[in-house]
């Protein structure tokens, strides 16, 4: 009996009909080459030959985990959407792969469109079937799960050193080589800590769950005693583990002259496949863009700002790998300081829970430790979660860069008058020496202005940010309020209590949350209107767009100058200038016709040509001191409409 049902089983498999449950089809070719990459980035060739009646049904699952069960894939790519000649049954296609620490493997499926089907993603769209399994690849490894990877850096309190940061999987000593000849790599500092988090320290769901990856171990070391203004060469690594690339970076310049930066927020990460929820696939034209003026900045201390949503991770830790291997060629060549947004940190216990808040599930479970761990910033901030989880830190800190003092802070956190952080902000701005840093920028990730109809002037935490913090900055006279949230760029005048200050001297907020975040409705259009999303819009609000992007800053001792770069074609599409408060003579700005821009030469000016300096953005107030209020408003509000009316705005399907 055993030898028939052995016969008749060889049988079903040579004229090639499937048994249920089974993974073969015959003739059916599934191939992924190679099997070993040498790197994170690498990528593999993914075929497949011999379905017989291919459907939009069909698609291959992503794993790793190799081991995981068909239902626990990390992304999935649909057949039809990967290769032109899919309807012949065959077809390829190239996928790039970040080492994550395991081997990956890949699975084809029919899939099904059967009603019973309805498990769906977070964002409610319905995932592929796994009921039918067609065929499993090899394996693909990568040569080295201990390659340094993540490497980013950052300022730290003292004006000679460079904190570098990196990860690999085990928890090996790591060191860093550097040296200002990129061919002699003659000094070398040892990391300061290793350490790594666990599912255990996830305090909801989906990050406490079966998504779980396991992070690695994340090193921390510091360079010290580094030349001033001097560009250094560095790998990261062991010679255990193995050694990164080497990157470089311009040290930091105490009592610069001049500050340079690239500021936005809501970044996020672009993902080869899909995955349980949507990623920011604008995210890579925002990095292109950054990664051209990093090359042609040459050797000038920079910095990179991203105030909050850095990763959107939300409890898939694998799209921290992702982000951080996007975001490299940038964090690992300047300092890479960020905030606490709310998809880092909120859930449902959170111990900052005022009824009027909306902190909910936006951390996805991960309550602030990937990004309370994955950076270090400078300042000694921090929150116990109460879930015996580590605190979570990187809430608030100032730093002097050149000419500007920099203030971050958290929204995600109590920041009511009373709390510790409000205390450090309060003191932090009364003891800032203007004669060393004549302007004072204010970052945090929610906006204190916006007139987005959902998360503007009506919403709760707008409503308490402006309450309890505008007063703060129009005492301390806070030059320029950036925030992120919101993933549009927004110009505000320099504004008091929803009132445009015709001096000037109140500050001025730019809502910068348009890195690469999509997944948010626009504007409520006027009924007359209907083809124009950004109506109705108050006086207040001076120029808003919803082309995504990314902020130059550069500042002298007469002005700060502020550029919105458009990440669909590099140009600048809206310049801000803001004198110091010593450029003022009787109220009014004379601008040195020597000052150039170090942007200049990056790329040329938008179509429109427009560049409105500061007085012209706060209701015309050279003019007003030329020929009365009356004509200044007037010559104000022609050229703003000049610049909407010059504005085209771009598709969110249109590509490079």
């Amino acid at each position: 009996m055993e030898c028939l049902i052995i016969v008749i089983f060889v049988a079903f498999l040579l004229v090639g009909i499937p048994l249920k449950g089974s993974i073969i089809v015959t003739a059916l070719q599934f191939e992924v080459l190679p099997s070993k990459l040498n790197s994170s980035g690498d990528s593999v060739t993914i075929s497949w030959d011999g379905i017989e009646s291919p459907s939009h049904y069909n698609w291959i699952g992503v794993y790793n985990p190799p081991e995981s069960s068909d239902e626990h894939f990390i992304g999935y790519i649909m057949l039809n959407e990967s290769s032109a000649e899919w309807a012949s049954g065959k077809g390829s296609f190239t996928l790039q792969l970040v080492n994550i620490r395991a081997p990956y493997e890949f699975r084809l499926f029919e899939g099904t469109t059967h009603a019973s089907n309805k498990i769906k993603d977070f964002e409610g769209n319905i995932l592929p079937s796994i009921e039918k399994r067609w065929a499993v690849s090899t394996k693909v490894e990568f040569a080295n799960y201990n390659e340094p990877m993540h490497v980013h850096l950052a300022l730290t309190s003292n004006a000679d050193e460079m904190r570098v940061m990196f990860v690999t999987k085990d928890e090996i000593p790591s060191f860093v080589k550097y040296g200002q000849d990129k061919t002699q790599l003659h000094l070398t500092t040892d990391q300061e800590t290793s350490l790594t988090y666990y599912v255990t320290d996830m305090c909801d769901y989906p990050a406490n769950s079966y998504y779980w990856r396991d992070p690695g171990f994340i090193h921390n070391a510091v360079l010290k005693g580094l030349d001033s203004g001097k560009r250094y060469f560095y790998q990261v690594g062991s010679d255990e583990g193995g050694w990164s690339p080497t990157f470089s970076f311009v040290s930091h310049v105490p009592q610069n002259e001049e500050t340079v930066g690239f500021l936005y927020g809501d970044l996020g990460t672009s993902f080869p496949y899909h995955t349980y929820q949507y990623v920011q696939p604008e995210s890579i034209n925002t990095l292109k863009w950054l990664k051209r003026d990093f090359d042609a900045i040459g050797d000038v201390p920079i910095f990179v700002s991203h105030i909050g949503d850095i990763s959107y991770a939300r409890g898939l830790p694998w799209l921290w790998d992702e982000f951080f291997h996007n975001v490299q060629p940038i964090a690992a060549n300047a300092p890479y300081h960020v905030c606490i947004g709310n998809h880092e940190y909120n859930w449902p216990q959170q111990p900052f829970q005022p009824e009027w808040s909306p902190y909910h599930h936006d951390g996805g479970g991960e309550c602030g430790v990937p990004y309370s761990l994955q950076f270090q910033m400078p300042g000694n901030s921090s929150l116990a979660t109460g879930t015996g989880a580590p605190d979570t830190r990187n809430l608030y800190y100032s730093m002097d860069i050149g000419v500007v003092h920099f203030l971050y802070y958290s929204t995600e956190t109590d920041f009511l008058p009373g709390s510790e952080q409000y205390t450090f902000i309060a003191n932090d701005l009364q003891s800032v020496d203007r004669k060393r840093t004549p302007f004072i920028v204010f970052l945090g990730h929610r906006p204190i202005y916006s007139s987005d109809h959902l998360a503007g002037v009506t919403a709760p935490v707008t409503q308490q940010l402006r309450a309890a913090l505008e007063p703060l900055l129009v005492e301390n006279k806070v030059s320029l309020a950036l925030s992120g949230h919101i993933h549009k760029y927004e110009r505000i005048c320099s504004v008091q209590n929803y009132t445009c200050d015709e001096t000037g001297k109140s500050p001025t907020h730019v809502v910068i949350g348009m890195a690469g975040a999509i997944h948010q409705p626009v504007d409520e259009p006027m009924p007359n209107h209907p083809t124009y999303p950004w109506f109705p819009e108050p006086d207040w609000s001076l120029f808003r767009t919803f082309q995504w992007g990314y902020v130059r800053l550069h500042a002298t001792r007469q002005k700060l100058t502020l550029q919105y770069v458009g990440n669909h074609d590099g140009l600048v599409h809206d310049v801000i200038e803001i004198p110091s408060p010593d450029s003022f003579q009787d109220g009014t700005f004379v601008e040195s016709e020597q000052q150039v821009s170090i942007f200049e030469d990056m790329s040329k000016s938008s179509s429109d040509g427009t560049k409105l300096s500061w007085w012209v953005s706060t209701l015309g107030l050279f003019a007003v001191f030329l020929v009365g209020l009356g004509i200044g408003a007037t010559i104000s509000g022609l050229a703003w409409r000049r610049l909407r009316a010059q504005w085209q705005q771009i598709s969110p399907d249109e590509t490079l």
